[in-house]
């Protein structure tokens, strides 16, 4: 693994891939894959594992919150490490890692050890989820990037949505232990597929040096923001520990943007910040996002609790969503790379949200599947093209980097969205413990939640429109 990028195998010609590129885009699409099953399979277990323990719900969810603080606080250092001390070394590390993990969740004796095991189960997808796109996009310099980390992501979009359905099968049928060691086979794939046919690639500008500071500071400022997005409705959001987790991460953070502007080699390279295009997309990918995990998590609610569906069902129904998640990601790029990708998020929150108003009006279980297709080509359409676009905005020696930057706003912003949407639901329904089968409180969240997606189109084709007065954004990709 030298100093600078190496490239395996000749290309092939314009807008084809050859055998040995499709499985380069194989190795990522897989390894996303797996992270994404494997967070939403989880979710429909829980129960199950709690029966198993004689335990709360309540208290473990801690599987999902620890994992999701890990994940988030450490994916931009993942990124960085990745750019700077090899991306397909990290990958494949956080592949390794992820497997030996899984093994320790699957032999978890009580639920201090799973949600243990879970916590650094995220670290590791910390190192694999910003790091796959990057991977790929510095492996296709050339007008096909759009449609080889558009590949990757429709995968990653399936995982998310196919996890339901495995999840449901797994905790009616077999056992939830067997969920994690699925993971191992898998793991094991996509390293052979990554030493195989994946070249190593980092930034040959940057020397072998991690802004350690830079990675303290920001890991320690989200996971006090993500702790007191996940707690505040637990101990009230107006609470002196909440509010002093808040303040302390926006202090943190805050000391991150002054190390950076001093770090000889920073973990992110603040002017990523200054093109306006890269703004804008990544913040209508993140509100894109949100309406999806909402879209995810109160249609699993309201499909088991308000309908009375069992897992196995819903996750049969959830196959509709992925199916329109996949579709959709697969064709953001070649749409990219003739539309602007601001009109074509634009045009996916539109077709969400007013797909979105129309599913809390249906009631036959097939038309509500037909209704929620369409919610995963809007959804799909955002989450695709905000890591399509922006991976085109950046520097070549920066993607990871920027990679995790993209994905933690997204994190942090869906795990913000849900909490908010839990109390709200709440208030709505006026009791806490029938709100998750209060079917009238979840549909009115939803409406809000359709709206938020119809405000945002309209908003950023306003401001497409005011772009357009002022002159075309600087680094917008030609179409072709």
């Amino acid at each position: 693994m030298a100093g600078h990028t190496q490239v395996a195998g000749p290309r092939s010609g314009p807008g084809r891939f050859s055998r040995r590129e499709r499985a380069v885009i194989a190795a990522a699409a897989l390894s996303m894959f797996i992270a994404q099953m494997d967070w939403f399979a989880l979710d429909l277990m829980i129960p199950v594992i709690a029966r198993d323990f004689g335990a709360s719900s309540t208290d473990l969810q801690w599987l999902v919150s620890g994992y999701m603080l890990a994940l988030g606080a450490l994916m931009i250092v993942g990124g960085r490490a990745a750019d700077v001390r090899g991306r397909r070394r990290v990958i494949v590390t956080g592949l390794v890692g992820f497997a030996l993990v899984s093994a320790v969740c699957s032999a978890a004796q009580n639920p201090a050890w799973l949600i243990a095991a879970r916590v650094v189960q995220g670290a590791t997808v910390a190192l694999i989820f910003p790091v796959a796109v990057a991977v790929v996009a510095a492996h296709f310099p050339d007008a096909r990037q759009g449609r080889a980390v558009s590949t990757v992501l429709a995968c990653s979009a399936v995982g998310t949505a196919l996890g339901p359905f495995v999840g449901g099968v797994f905790a009616e049928h077999v056992s939830w232990r067997a969920v994690f060691l699925l993971n191992i086979p898998l793991c094991a794939a996509a390293v052979l597929l990554m030493l195989r046919f994946v070249p190593e690639t980092r930034d040959t500008t940057a020397s072998r040096h991690l802004d350690l500071p830079g990675g303290l500071t920001i890991a320690a400022g989200l996971t006090c923001v993500l702790l007191a997005v996940d707690q505040g409705g637990a101990w009230g959001w107006g609470s002196a520990p909440t509010i002093a987790l808040l303040l302390a991460g926006a202090a943190l953070l805050a000391l991150f943007v002054a190390v950076e502007r001093r770090a000889r080699e920073p973990l992110i390279d603040l002017s990523l910040f200054r093109s306006t295009p890269f703004d804008v997309i990544t913040a209508a990918g993140s509100l894109s996002n949100v309406v999806y995990c909402l879209i995810a998590v109160l249609s699993a609610l309201y499909l088991q609790q308000a309908r009375g569906l069992s897992p196995l069902t819903a996750g049969v129904v959830f196959l509709a969503l992925s199916g329109g998640v996949g579709l959709a990601s697969y064709r953001a790029g070649p749409l990219a790379q003739h539309r602007r990708p601001e009109a074509l998020m634009a045009a996916g929150m539109a077709t969400s949200g007013t797909a979105l108003l129309a599913l809390t009006w249906v009631r036959p279980l097939g038309w509500y599947a037909v209704v929620f297709a369409v919610c995963g080509l809007g959804v799909g359409l955002g989450w695709a093209l905000t890591n399509v676009a922006t991976q085109s905005y950046v520097p070549e020696g920066r993607r990871g980097a920027a990679s995790g930057v993209v994905l933690t706003s997204l994190v942090l912003l869906g795990a913000v969205a849900v909490a908010v949407a839990a109390t709200v639901l709440e208030a709505i329904s006026d009791s806490a413990a029938e709100a998750a089968a209060d079917g009238a409180a979840i549909e009115t969240v939803l409406r809000g939640t359709a709206g938020l997606a119809l405000l945002g189109a309209a908003g950023l084709l306003a401001l497409m429109r005011f772009s357009h007065r002022t002159g075309p954004p600087a680094n917008s990709p030609p179409a072709e």
